[in-house]
């Protein structure tokens, strides 16, 4: 008989399995802040043609993930489009 060699996964990997949802990726770049960086407009409730990039066509407040808005001006915008809602000024 010949020697067959056997057909064994330990040697072998392919490249679908080095590719996983879990694994992090390398290639995300860092997301800066709109209202952060230099020469950014202030967050106002009377600035409101800001204020509406951030709120949807419902009329809902934006999340941070989607606007890559900081934590700290969220608030800020999230406080300054309610005074607005409540002025009747969106």
């Amino acid at each position: 008989m010949k020697n067959r060699k056997k057909n064994s996964k330990k040697g072998k990997s392919s490249s679908f399995s080095k590719l996983s949802i879990f694994q992090p990726n390398k290639f995300r770049f860092k997301k800066s802040c709109p209202l952060s960086i230099k020469d950014a407009p202030k967050v106002d409730y009377k600035n409101i043609k800001l204020l509406k990039r951030f709120v949807s066509e419902n009329g809902k407040i934006l999340p941070s993930r989607i606007t890559n808005v900081s934590q700290r001006k969220q608030r800020e915008l999230s406080l300054s489009i309610k005074r607005a809602r409540n002025l009747a000024l969106i």
